[in-house]
């Protein structure tokens, strides 16, 4: 996949064909490269991941629109696979703050984004959803009048935002289905019932679920008998790298070298980058 385009055309394909489309969540070019080397068919930036990579936290604003979209051209330009990014919340409240981070996204090489009705706001956590609507709207339009296929999935945040309301939930991921969006997808979800509640509600578009979280037991297979099409794990794969970083170096300050040897080898590593 030497183009955009053909990027593109791949992605959206992904999404139509059959099985589970499994989008795994790198942070930096090493990542991406490592899922590559995997197999993986396509990847998906984490914002969270992108933060905790700068000793940021994530879901304040502390990373901005261009920091995103130049971590996410490091990803792009590392492995030949279609990638989305995980746009947050389109880096503005209006419409048109969406549609254009659209366009920028387009312009660093990315075939596909997401864009959430989390506002980032305390005292108003989540769009109320006719500006959420008509934000989706307005970044459907912008993926469309694109010369390749731009994926775009629009995200309702309640269930991270202690809002765990599926009724509202479904409400705004019809509004955002109804709107143009080409995935939808409300992280958090946990139960079976949940989800084919939301698969259900938007079809025959495809849904994103977010897995790893120890709160959810369900397994690929049992998903993909639910009807959904993809999931993605979020900064799951961030936090157990950093988890293992962190527990080998607590090793290192009470003066042991034995979590060292888990280390991948040099050789190994070295290789997978050449």
């Amino acid at each position: 996949m030497s183009t955009q385009r053909e990027r593109g055309e791949v992605f959206q394909a992904l999404h139509r064909g059959e099985g589970l489309l499994v989008l795994p969540n790198p942070w930096d070019a090493g990542s991406a490269k490592m899922l590559a080397h995997l197999g993986f068919q396509a990847l998906a930036t984490t914002s969270a991941g992108l933060a905790f990579s700068l000793g940021r936290r994530d879901a304040e604003g502390a990373v901005s629109r261009d920091e995103c979209l130049a971590n996410a051209r490091t990803i792009v330009e590392a492995t030949p696979l279609p990638v989305a990014a995980d746009l947050e919340n389109g880096y503005g409240d209006s419409p048109d703050d969406c549609a254009a981070t659209i366009r920028l996204a387009a312009e660093i090489g990315l075939v596909g984004g997401s864009i959430e009705d989390a506002s980032g706001h305390r005292d108003t956590p989540i769009y109320p959803i006719e500006l959420a609507a008509e934000r989706i709207r307005a970044a459907v339009e912008a993926a469309r009048a694109l010369d390749f296929p731009f994926t775009l999935a629009a995200r309702a945040e309640n269930f991270l935002h202690g809002r765990a309301d599926l009724d509202d939930t479904i409400r705004r991921l019809v509004a955002y289905a109804e709107a143009g969006a080409d995935v939808l997808y409300a992280p958090g979800l946990t139960t079976r019932e949940q989800i084919r509640a939301v698969v259900s509600a938007v079809a025959p578009k495809p849904v994103n679920v977010l897995v790893g979280s120890p709160s959810l037991h369900l397994s690929l297979a049992e998903m993909a008998e639910l009807g959904v099409k993809r999931v993605s794990v979020g900064s799951n794969l961030a936090r157990v790298a950093y988890g293992e970083f962190f527990l080998a170096a607590g090793e290192l300050a009470r003066g042991s070298l034995i979590a060292m040897g888990e280390a991948i080898p040099f050789g190994e590593i070295n290789d997978l980058f050449g």
